[in-house]
């Protein structure tokens, strides 16, 4: 393990002890994820090509056998909030302990505790967190998934249950749904837990099946720069719900079991049943599916290094129909994307869910730091927040690190 991953996995373990007094049964930490392209075609059961990223979600644990949930965190120190697990359920716990103790839920540890408690023990399945994570909230980088998929592991690995990382990813996708009351996909989770350095992760969100793809960005003299426009965003509310009501609206309308089932040449029949705001929704996920796939495509016919452009215009036409079709886009995250094209970039996207967020912009090495800039200053003449600039690369998913 890298060595600032393992200072990163100590501190944590000592934030443990310092919240409980006792030493932590180990350390788990699990990636935040760019999606590269792919939006909102997940909960749709169509395709997505998301990697994990170096910021982390770091949780130390151990295990309880009194049927509580005690959650610590770095955000609030000194301050420890217990659950007991047997009144978990749907929308029962609220703000951002709902993630942990959600997943604790969808992985059956709360019936357990339910069972226990008229027994002599006072339950069991229970366990006491403490979470340390630099994902940033609400940029679009699913730092809900992080939290969720390192809790997961590491209740997995204190309890014994014997998932397949299939199923821990369906559970946290469950409690997110659920618990938490956040409609999204199954996306996040799957690219938290399946990232490998120097790859994406092709996901089927129908089949539920990912494959990794190639995306050596350093041996084809690129970099993905991350444009975080600071403005947060939040699923459990708002505008994702209803583009995922309309998408649902829409696969009934039609007939199909989800608009994966909708292709190209279904397009102009569709404008016959639809409203026209539905039918650019509808236009939306169909097109980006076919993106994802010829981006898939040419990841693995080694476009990267022979025509960048080919990933790169995909990119920008990604970011134009979540603009023009799905509108979840906002005027910071336009100048974001339009302003790294116009220094130089070979494509540029919104990632996430939008209403907020971060822009990706797929750019050779030695272009980067004045993208970088260009944004900066544009962001300034806008009178927008500064933006943070940073750069992603491919990386290892949701691990035991100590």
């Amino acid at each position: 393990m890298p060595a600032d991953l393992d200072a990163v996995a100590e501190a944590t373990a000592s934030g443990f002890h310092d919240a409980f007094g006792r030493d932590c049964a180990g350390v788990w930490s699990a990636p935040g994820r760019v999606n590269l392209i792919g939006e909102h075609t997940d909960y749709n059961e169509g395709f997505v090509l998301p990697f994990a990223i170096g910021a982390r979600t770091s949780v130390a644990a151990r295990r309880r056998e009194d049927g509580v949930i005690a959650l610590a965190s770095a955000l609030f120190p000194g301050k420890i909030r217990t659950i007991p697990l047997a009144k978990v359920g749907r929308r029962a716990v609220p703000g951002w302990a709902a993630y942990p103790a959600g997943v604790a839920w969808a992985l059956g540890l709360a019936g357990r505790a339910a069972a226990g408690r008229g027994a002599a023990a006072a339950g069991t399945g229970g366990v006491s967190l403490y979470i340390n994570s630099d994902v940033p909230t609400g940029s679009g980088l699913s730092s809900s998934a992080a939290l969720e998929c390192a809790v997961a592991l590491a209740l997995h690995d204190l309890h014994g249950l014997q998932r397949t990382r299939a199923e821990l990813a369906l559970a946290c996708q469950r409690a997110e749904n659920e618990v938490v009351g956040a409609p999204t996909g199954i996306m996040d989770q799957f690219a938290s837990l399946f990232g490998e350095h120097g790859s994406a992760v092709f996901i089927d969100c129908r089949t539920i099946h990912g494959e990794n793809v190639p995306l050596a960005l350093e041996g084809a003299g690129l970099e993905i720069v991350l444009a975080d426009t600071r403005e947060q965003h939040a699923h459990a509310a708002g505008g994702y719900v209803d583009r995922r009501a309309s998408c649902d609206r829409a696969a009934r309308i039609l007939g199909v079991r989800a608009l994966r089932d909708v292709g190209l040449g279904d397009l102009s029949k569709a404008s016959d049943a639809l409203d026209a705001e539905t039918l650019r929704r509808v236009r939306h996920v169909v097109t980006e599916n076919e993106r994802v796939l010829a981006a898939v495509a040419s990841l693995r016919a080694g476009g990267l290094e022979t025509d960048p452009s080919a990933l790169g215009a995909l990119l920008t036409a990604s970011h134009a129909s979540m603009r023009d079709d799905f509108e979840i886009t906002t005027p910071a995250l336009d100048l974001a994307a339009s302003t790294a094209v116009e220094a130089g970039a070979v494509g540029a996207r919104m990632t996430g869910g939008g209403f907020g967020g971060a822009v990706i912009a797929l750019v050779a090495t030695e272009r980067a730091a004045d993208v970088a800039a260009s944004i900066t200053a544009a962001f300034a003449r806008a009178g927008f927040t500064a933006p943070l600039l940073s750069s992603v690369t491919p990386s290892d998913g949701a691990r035991r690190d100590r």
